[in-house]
């Protein structure tokens, strides 16, 4: 039960006391509040000013009768996800990493490790799994009948892997991506702050190569697709902006214009169940099978054949578990989805 939510570790660096950058960005009393609101620091909310994108997914939402509350299959109460948060918007995100980078320059700090560094390690190293045995299953059926690879040889593959981290903060997935022999790292993230202490963190600690971009998830100026493409907390983040529901739907579709077919789709959430992520995918595949079929035309069946965007492929099911109110759950939650 990922919904169920933990304070996030503590750090060993409270930051420098400082005033806010301008007027109209959130004071830190507001952040105090948002940061209660929501206990797992995530990567993105969204201020998109693209009005016609807003007005189809709108209108997708609407023809679906899909609400916030229907991606909480299994719970009694409303989720805090479903409660708008100032970690729904870029204002926040901005303010955030300007302490943060701040208090690098000053200290030399990373910053906070949201969801903690234990689970962000295991979400690399699984990953890394995962990556494998595709490479290796796929190198079987190219060559038949012949013995699978080595695991050094498994390893080796990876560096054909093109990597985008959505949502990247301070970019310290890539890093523990990079450790287990990714090459090909890019991350993304609307905040400039977040790219500037990523891009600095990156070159202090050895890992020049990684590239890092300003870019917006939900109105993406990317023009490659990747094998991988991760998230931390940037859903969990989009469903807290008041439009949620709608901007949810928007991510889905730049997703799936980004990730290549047959690649792979990897998110971890606080917010929500993997139960509800499958359930969220299974709604948006069924959306796009409806537009496919009702903008077929005669002779093109084939178009919807397989309306199958995303499909569910496994989750990790080791992470600590609690009891809370009679129930047994997990603060955080990791599935990866296939790419048709």
């Amino acid at each position: 039960m990922a919904g169920i939510r933990l304070p996030p570790e503590d750090t060993d660096v409270t930051p420098p006391t400082r005033q806010p950058l301008t007027a109209d960005l959130i004071s830190d009393d507001d952040r105090s509040i948002a940061a209660d609101s929501w206990s797992i620091k995530s990567d993105y909310g969204s201020t998109l000013d693209d009005d016609q994108r807003h007005a189809d997914a709108s209108e997708a939402l609407a023809a679906r009768q899909v609400a916030a509350s229907d991606y909480s299959s299994d719970k009694e109460e409303p989720d805090a996800e479903a409660i708008p948060s100032m970690l729904g918007f870029q204002s926040y995100w901005d303010t955030a990493y300007a302490d943060e980078l701040t208090n690098f320059r000053e200290h030399g700090h990373a910053g906070e490790v949201w969801f903690g560094a234990d689970v962000m390690e295991m979400v690399a190293s699984w990953t890394k799994g995962l990556c494998v045995d595709i490479a290796q299953k796929q190198e079987q059926n190219h060559h038949d009948n012949e013995s699978s690879e080595t695991g050094s040889e498994g390893d080796r593959d990876l560096a054909a892997w093109t990597v985008l981290d959505v949502g990247t903060g301070n970019g310290l997935l890539l890093q523990e991506l990079a450790k287990q022999g990714f090459s090909d790292l890019t991350g993304t993230d609307y905040s400039e702050g977040a790219i500037d202490l990523a891009r600095s963190l990156a070159d202090r600690d050895g890992f020049a190569s990684i590239k890092f971009l300003v870019d917006d998830i939900l109105e993406t100026k990317l023009d490659k697709q990747f094998h991988l493409v991760t998230d931390k907390g940037t859903l969990d983040a989009i469903g807290l902006h008041p439009d949620g529901p709608v901007k949810r739907i928007m991510y889905w579709e730049s997703i799936s214009k980004l990730v290549a077919p047959g690649g792979l789709v990897v998110i971890t959430s606080c917010n929500n169940t993997k139960d509800e992520l499958v359930q969220e995918v299974e709604n948006f595949n069924q959306s796009k099978a409806m537009i496919s079929q009702e903008t077929d035309t005669p002779g093109e069946s084939d178009a919807y054949a397989n309306p199958t965007i995303f499909s569910y492929l496994d989750h990790i099911r080791t992470y600590p578990t609690f009891m809370f109110g009679g129930s047994v759950g997990s603060r955080v939650t990791t599935v990866a989805f296939v790419r048709s």
